[in-house]
């Protein structure tokens, strides 16, 4: 069978390229892909060929690379073994790939509620990262947040914290759209980190720093600013990617003194079987995100900011590859 895909075959360039898929084997589910979302950070990493893309391994990239990984769809084949799901399912995926169908492993594969469209489905596997991010740092009801960077990330951990109880809650971007889009996703502050006494204020807002940190920019400054931040004994999850150690941070005066613990917070850095409080498997949080958009806890579609069709991807990941503030993108593979 026909299959498209979106591929990154050299750095900066990706391309719409026809490839075949067969029937699933053993243990293995076809997804046909309705909905998939772009997360911004990652992909662009793969993308423009970071060498520092893996916390495992560094070294020269190759190309051609397939991203992805989080995707909604409909069940279109059935490999032996598999149990509980049917032709016609509606799924979202974990660690899927922007194609036109998905060869998934089945325990990769997730029913979805009749309550939850294909659009919000597509970000559950990404909103998986900040809630495990969330869980890491034991955030308790009633104790102050801030989210430090407003890209896909940072604005569901917005939603995530204020679903959890945290209050108040401070997003923080130099960008003044991401800054209101925060504030309309529960954010109860919305700070510009480079304004003068940017620290002092969050101090002034929270009664002496913040309990909670989520650091989802990846950059070692975004890292230093959030300690200046901190209460005691404040807990901070490094949730983006810092691929780059070319910073210093002042550990005896902003972590070691007054008690700060950093939490790494990568989401493979999980339990494979069995959830306890605060470290749940993937597949456990992957099913809590989906419940919580079926009960109207949480609301995804505010979110996505663009749809395209795939056909649009060479243009679409150009713009990624050198637009800083990248929007949060969805393919829309019914317009194939």
């Amino acid at each position: 069978m026909k299959n498209q895909n979106i591929i990154f075959t050299a750095p900066g360039i990706a391309e719409l390229i026809e490839r075949e898929v067969g029937m699933p084997e053993e243990g293995q589910i076809l997804v046909r892909t309705v909905r998939d979302t772009i997360s911004a950070g990652t992909e662009r990493a793969n993308l423009i060929g970071d060498p520092n893309i893996s916390p495992t391994r560094g070294g020269a990239v190759t190309f051609p690379r397939q991203l992805g990984y989080s995707v909604a769809g409909v069940v279109e084949a059935i490999g032996e073994g598999v149990e509980g799901f049917s032709v016609g399912d509606r799924v979202f995926c974990a660690w899927s790939k922007h194609a036109q169908y998905n060869m998934m492993k089945a325990t990769n594969v997730y029913h979805l509620d009749d309550a939850v469209d294909f659009d919000e489905a597509a970000l559950i596997h990404i909103a998986t990262f900040p809630m495990a991010a969330i869980r890491k740092c034991r955030l308790e009801v009633g104790e102050s947040a801030l989210v430090m960077g407003l890209g896909v990330l940072g604005l569901l951990g917005v939603e995530l914290l204020r679903a959890a109880g945290a209050v108040p809650i401070i997003a923080v971007d130099p960008v003044p759209s991401k800054r209101e889009q925060a504030r309309a996703l529960g954010a109860d502050y919305a700070l510009d980190p480079f304004a003068e006494d940017f620290a002092k204020t969050v101090k002034e807002i929270t009664g002496g720093g913040v309990k909670v940190a989520l650091e989802i920019t990846g950059n070692g400054g975004g890292m230093d600013m959030a300690l200046d931040c901190m209460a005691k004994f404040g807990r901070m999850a490094l949730l983006g990617c810092t691929r780059s150690s070319d910073f210093s941070i002042d550990y005896y005066r902003k972590v070691h003194g007054p008690g700060i613990t950093l939490v790494g917070a990568h989401t493979m850095a999980r339990p494979k079987q069995e959830s306890s409080a605060g470290w749940w498997t993937e597949a456990d949080d992957e099913r809590a995100v989906m419940r919580m958009l079926a009960h109207k806890r949480l609301d995804f579609k505010c979110l996505i900011e663009e749809v395209h069709a795939p056909t649009e991807a060479t243009e679409v990941f150009a713009r990624l590859a050198k637009d800083k503030f990248f929007p949060i993108v969805q393919f829309d593979w019914n317009l194939l």
